[in-house]
């Protein structure tokens, strides 16, 4: 298998907590990977750690068979679940500003994002400061400005959160189009529903522990039908822990 991202037994402590123990992951190169997870499982700290935000207490994250390196977070594109736009400043300069610390001159800059705003039709609110928008169209210019210096490993944080179905099937469809044209995109969510839209691979984690991986086509094979729940009981020991499969569609 190709990976881009091989993350390696890696573990993260913080104070008394443990949030990754012992978590491996590979993501292929050219698929749509799914996290998997409730809130507080570990999905964010590994996204962190692989963006080089924080560091593991031990293990390694592989970037294209290498140690990852800070020069190569410029080749990854991160939507936080946290939104972090300026909120004074205005949107296409702000839209520019982030392109700019990537890398992309300003002038390449202003012609992808002038073509992203097409494509939303946002054209509108280029000149508009960003605390003119709603929570919506505030996401659709991070989502901009994560794409915008086209780079090979898209990671997506909850990016659906906020969005009415409209839109997020609209963002559903630029992920799928971005995968099209050879990026790789990990998405971390809860939401089962999602995954099945457009992941092609899958990693379950819970209380810091990767439960599961695989295609999506394996994990429904082996534990059910058309889809997988998440049960997870804990008693003394990581051996309690099992996966519940749910046939049918909407089974909770």
């Amino acid at each position: 298998m190709d990976a881009i991202i091989r993350a390696e037994r890696i573990i993260k402590q913080f104070g008394n907590y443990r949030a990754l123990d012992d978590v491996t992951v590979d993501i292929p190169r050219g698929s749509v990977y799914g996290l998997l997870g409730p809130n507080g499982a570990g999905k964010t700290t590994l996204i962190r750690i692989i963006n080089h935000i924080t560091a593991p207490d031990s293990g390694t994250i592989l970037f294209n068979n290498k140690p990852i390196t800070a020069q190569d977070v410029d080749r990854i594109g991160y939507l936080p679940e946290e939104r972090g736009l300026y909120k004074k400043m205005k949107v296409g300069e702000q839209v520019l500003y982030f392109a700019q610390l990537k890398g992309v001159s300003r002038h390449e800059a202003t012609r992808r994002a002038k073509e992203w705003f097409v494509r939303f039709g946002i054209e509108s609110w280029w000149t508009k400061k960003v605390e003119e928008l709603s929570k919506g169209m505030a996401q659709k210019v991070q989502f901009i400005t994560t794409v915008l210096h086209e780079p090979e490993l898209l990671i997506f944080d909850e990016p659906f959160s906020g969005f009415d179905p409209v839109n997020a099937e609209l963002l559903k469809n630029e992920m799928l189009r971005l995968r099209d044209a050879g990026a790789t995109i990990i998405f971390s969510t809860h939401n089962m529903a999602s995954v099945e839209e457009v992941c092609t691979h899958i990693t379950l984690i819970n209380k810091a522990h990767n439960i599961l991986s695989g295609t999506l086509d394996e994990v429904r094979q082996k534990y059910g039908a058309t889809e997988v729940r998440e049960v997870v009981r804990m008693n003394k020991s990581m051996n309690d822990i099992f996966i519940e499969a749910v046939g049918g569609q909407g089974n909770e």
